[in-house]
């Protein structure tokens, strides 16, 4: 299968007046024409952060792109200039963010943004533009007609749809999804998931979803990354990460989903909270918070353990496992 983004050794720190904050740390992955990664985490563990290195939208100062190659389409994005930036991102590469409200101009119909959207990169009129933008929020289950209406106007399961329909807009090659159902209701969410899926099917985009529900993966992605405190710990494909989870933090992240069919009220949280990223752990970063931990998890990063396309770094798989 032809890959399509492919992200090496990225490392991206924050210098700010307090310190180092070393939000991404050697993650690498890739992503195949069509198809759908998860990025799995708890907030703070630099998922966000990944996807915006992925668009160049990392705010500098005080943000640092330290080291690591990021190809999309053969291309190194990192050697092209800002003008050959701003053709791909919008075309080639689409952003869904979290909160809708706040990446969407409120003093603009919601018609014009996306119409803008289209004639920032196709050789269209703003009449054009306009008419395909309606076309689009009819695809979002919108009807054309509240085109002329702002972003204050619409629900928020509208607003994400809008968001869904400006950056379907120009039918790119990668949509990044933020966390896009964080801020609606169940009901809400399951819609906007069926739609995202369905209209990635229609357009043949690949996708990188950022949640940490477990469940809306499940529903959509082909692999699972899961992150912690900005390192990629586990990878593999839906199957192996849902039926035979290898690293300590992805079991955990498990534990922490009740079971229907359990007749228990408890859950089990992971203990203690992600590490201050401006001082990390020694060895793995995850060792105070793993009931696994031994004394080579906190003096010795773990090495990638690799088999059948699963990867995990936990000392656990590690030559001679765990030392106590």
């Amino acid at each position: 299968m032809t890959v399509l983004l492919s992200v090496n050794d990225l490392c991206v720190k924050y210098s700010t007046f307090e310190g180092v904050v070393h939000a991404v740390n050697g993650v690498s992955f890739e992503i195949p024409e069509r198809g759908t990664l998860g990025l799995v985490g708890e907030s703070g563990a630099g998922k966000t952060t990944t996807a915006l290195s992925l668009m160049r939208l990392i705010p500098v100062p005080p943000g640092i792109v330290e080291r690591g190659k990021i190809s999309f389409g053969g291309r190194d994005l990192e050697t092209l200039s800002e003008d050959e930036m701003k053709k791909i991102r919008g075309d080639q590469i689409s952003m869904i963010f979290q909160d809708p409200m706040t990446s969407l101009n409120p003093v603009l119909t919601v018609g014009l943004q996306i119409a803008e959207a289209i004639a920032a990169h196709q050789n269209m009129s703003e009449r054009e533009a306009l008419k395909k933008a309606q076309e689009m929020l009819e695809k979002v289950q919108i009807p054309s007609v509240r085109h002329k209406e702002y972003p204050h106007e619409f629900s928020g399961g509208m607003r994400q749809r809008v968001g869904i329909a400006m950056a379907l807009a120009c039918n790119p090659r990668l949509i990044i999804a933020d966390e896009p159902t964080t801020a609606l209701d169940v009901t809400i969410q399951a819609q906007v998931i069926e739609l995202m899926r369905s209209l990635r099917e229609e357009f043949s985009t690949a996708m990188m979803l950022i949640t940490h529900d477990l469940g809306v993966v499940g529903e959509v992605c082909d692999r699972v990354a899961v992150m912690y405190a900005g390192e990629i710990v586990e990878e593999g494909s839906l199957e192996q990460i849902f039926e035979n989870a290898r690293h300590p933090y992805t079991t955990g992240l498990f534990k922490c989903i009740p079971d229907i069919e359990e007749d228990s009220s408890q859950i089990h949280p992971i203990k203690g909270l992600m590490p201050d990223p401006f001082e990390l752990p020694t060895g793995c970063c995850f060792h105070p918070r793993c009931p696994e931990s031994g004394e080579t998890c906190r003096s010795w990063k773990p090495e990638p353990f690799r088999e059948n396309g699963q990867v995990v770094r936990c000392h656990l798989y590690s030559k001679g496992g765990v030392g106590r």
